[in-house]
């Protein structure tokens, strides 16, 4: 624990737990305020400050040491604080760790809180996912399919409850090819439980939720990201892509001046654009999509 603090404050009726490194002074920070008062890395001098949601371990936590290798400021998430501790031994030059379980509403908004307390960010990762390996489906305190709240709910409270920041990634995955977009049965109440398609659908709201947000904010990069099947708890040790390769794309997004990583409405994987399910780009679906999401969450896009 050497190195870090810890702020626990009832507000709200939320338990708002926040990780601090000590040390973050050691990076070569230069502040500038916008035209709302936030506070932002000075891109002249390339240092970027990215939250990453679910970056414990894995393609999240890889993202993250990639990018203070770099010499950027990262915050991450971990869902308690067991995980914190161990995510604080794995990148102990993190800015901060966030605490949250992100398969509910309210720790959703607890997160989000956690970071706008921070400060603004330059980009943010939309990393956290959990799916296709659940042999049953599981409910969560909202009411909610588990996978549906973690890989597209918590992804799109968070959008909305941020501050906005320069950049957007959201971690997609080729499987969103043979997902569904139809939300008649999206929490998975009616058909019999298949984890494959579940996560493919989620996928797939995932791509659909990045462009639709590339057309509604024009002033923000908003893209999407198949980081490939990689080496992880959830890909399995005998996924046959490079886990270093899987975490790069959504790293240089989110801090590279270079013009290919400067743009949006864009579907990516390993630095090149690819194609996306032709769905992602209909606003029809776009619409239909985030109509849902407010329903469900009671949250709405700015």
């Amino acid at each position: 624990m050497a190195g870090f603090r810890e702020r626990s404050r009832h507000r709200s009726n939320e338990n708002i737990k926040i990780e601090f490194n000590d040390d973050a002074t050691a990076f070569p920070v230069s502040r500038t305020s916008d035209q709302h008062g936030d506070q932002r890395m000075s891109r002249s001098e390339n240092i970027a400050r990215v939250f990453i949601t679910g970056s414990s371990d894995g393609l999240g936590l890889l993202t993250g040491k990639q990018l203070a290798r770099d010499g950027h400021k990262v915050v991450l998430h971990a869902r308690d604080l067991s995980r914190a501790a161990a995510v604080r031994a794995a990148l102990p030059e993190c800015e901060a760790v966030v605490v949250g379980d992100l398969s509910t509403l309210a720790e959703m908004k607890s997160v989000a809180s956690q970071v706008n307390e921070l400060g603004a960010m330059d980009a943010v990762v939309h990393n956290v996912g959990t799916g296709y390996n659940d042999r049953e489906r599981f409910w969560t305190k909202d009411a909610l399919s588990r996978i549906f709240a973690v890989n597209v709910v918590a992804p799109y409270v968070l959008t909305a409850l941020l501050q906005q920041p320069e950049r957007l990634i959201y971690i997609s995955s080729n499987m969103h090819l043979g997902g569904d977009a139809d939300l008649s049965d999206a929490q998975w109440e009616k058909r019999r439980w298949n984890a494959s398609q579940a996560y493919s659908d989620t996928k797939l709201h995932d791509t659909i939720m990045a462009m639709a947000l590339a057309s509604r904010w024009p002033n923000v990069m908003v893209n999407a990201v198949d980081p490939g099947w990689v080496p992880t708890k959830m890909g399995g040790a005998g996924a046959p892509d490079d886990l270093e390769m899987g975490a790069d794309t959504q790293a240089w997004l989110a801090a590279s001046e270079e013009p290919l990583a400067r743009v949006t409405g864009e579907y990516f994987h390993h630095r090149e654009r690819q194609r996306c399910s032709p769905s992602a780009h209909d606003p029809a679906v776009q619409a239909r999509l985030l109509a849902y999401l407010e329903k469900i969450s009671g949250v709405c896009l700015k």
